[in-house]
């Protein structure tokens, strides 16, 4: 019994260190965006011109999606983390379960970095067009409709399905994908975020719609992140989701092609 009490004590001291630096990311995170995440909206409405980026601009913007994704995925990463703490503890190895956590979070964190360059890329193609806004928001009713559209139906897709199952249950992903040693939290944590982002990519490319920065949307976009993985059996949340989404990005689609071909007459 004494054994077994001090074993449940530690486990409870290295999930509070691991949750205690989780938390501090994300917190950080939030403040990062909501000081401007370094970057100058104060002409965000007012009209300006594509003007090539300097590397210092992309890094910039590179760095506000990817603490813009740790600070919306990670809470949600959580509990598959501080379960492979606590087994990593009950496993009685020299590793120390600490250590491992974070390196699974690092490789975690790598995959959406990955995310994050494609994101810019996008986003770089799309503002050299002309086609967003100060608030990096679509400037074009088309290219929006097209996105909502899509992700409503990526969200009824097997993928879609196939992903958030690993994600929805942190015990599944660990007893299918466990592997030992530091290089095997690492690779763990990397493949844990190769399905979060095949779960949540088309949800992130919304924000392309309403804009990157409108931390708003940022905020809801990661709260329904949250629920669609965290609630028991959300499938049907999914659904709900993709339906909308359809239903919304038909109607902005059909606007936007009705005001092209009156424009072009």
């Amino acid at each position: 019994m004494m054994a077994t009490s001090a074993l449940e004590q530690t486990l409870r001291h290295d999930r509070l260190i691991v949750a205690i630096g989780i938390a501090t990311v994300v917190a950080f995170s939030w403040g990062y965006l909501l000081a401007g995440a370094g970057i100058d909206m104060s002409m965000a409405d007012m009209p300006m011109d594509p003007e090539p980026w300097t590397a210092a601009q992309a890094w910039l913007i590179f760095a506000m999606w990817w603490v813009m994704m740790i600070a919306m995925m990670v809470p949600s990463a959580a509990p598959t983390i501080l379960l492979f703490a606590a087994i990593k503890r009950r496993q009685a190895t020299t590793e120390s379960p600490v250590i491992a956590s974070w390196l699974f979070l690092a490789g975690y964190l790598v995959i959406w970095a990955g995310f994050s360059v494609v994101a810019v890329s996008l986003q770089w193609g799309l503002d050299q067009a002309g086609l967003l806004s100060g608030m990096m928001a679509s400037t074009s009713s088309v290219i929006a409709g097209i996105i909502l559209l899509a992700a409503g139906l990526y969200q009824l897709t097997p993928i879609k399905r196939a992903c958030l199952r690993y994600c929805q249950s942190p015990l599944l992903f660990l007893s299918s994908y466990w592997q030992r040693g530091a290089m095997g939290a690492l690779r763990m944590g990397l493949q844990h975020g190769g399905y979060c982002v095949g779960c949540c990519w088309f949800l992130m490319a919304l924000l392309f719609v309403v804009g990157v920065m409108n931390l708003v949307w940022i905020a809801a976009v990661a709260i329904y992140v949250a629920f669609e993985k965290l609630l028991p059996r959300s499938e049907w949340l999914s659904r709900i989701a993709g339906v909308g989404l359809i239903l919304v990005g038909a109607i902005v689609l059909a606007r936007g092609l009705t005001v092209t071909a009156s424009a072009s007459l």
